[in-house]
């Protein structure tokens, strides 16, 4: 399993920006696919993005398709989301986490997990 940290998390209004970091604790950081969760309170845990080990693929959950992109730079051993246009509906704990398989999007397909950084939008 790989250490990860998240930070970047913050309260914002809506329709602003925000960048979030998870930075990794390996040696072969690209050997992982990466992904974003979110959990808003009393609700399950929800897919955002996934990101390939190189960064070449990427995909996106619905909600968020257009507004937030994920990336991710090998050498610093860190994958970003950057979430535009934030919404109210956006409010949640986000979660990076990871992987040696690419193509999953139920949080049961990561078997690493950072702790969270809450980031709430105000209206």
């Amino acid at each position: 399993q790989v250490q990860l940290v998240e930070s970047g998390g913050g309260l914002v209004q809506a329709g602003d920006s925000l960048r979030l970091s998870c930075a990794a604790s390996t040696r072969t950081f690209a050997s992982y696919a990466m992904a974003w969760f979110r959990q808003a309170p009393r609700k399950e845990r929800e897919f955002v993005a996934t990101i390939s080990w190189s960064g070449s693929n990427t995909y996106y959950a619905d909600s968020v398709k257009g507004r937030f992109t994920i990336s991710r730079d090998n050498a610093k051993n860190t994958v970003y989301l950057q979430m535009n246009s934030l919404k109210p509906e956006d409010t949640a704990v986000y979660y990076c986490a990871a992987d040696y398989r690419y193509g999953g999007s139920s949080w049961t397909d990561f078997r690493s997990w950072g702790r969270g950084t809450q980031v709430t939008v105000s209206s």
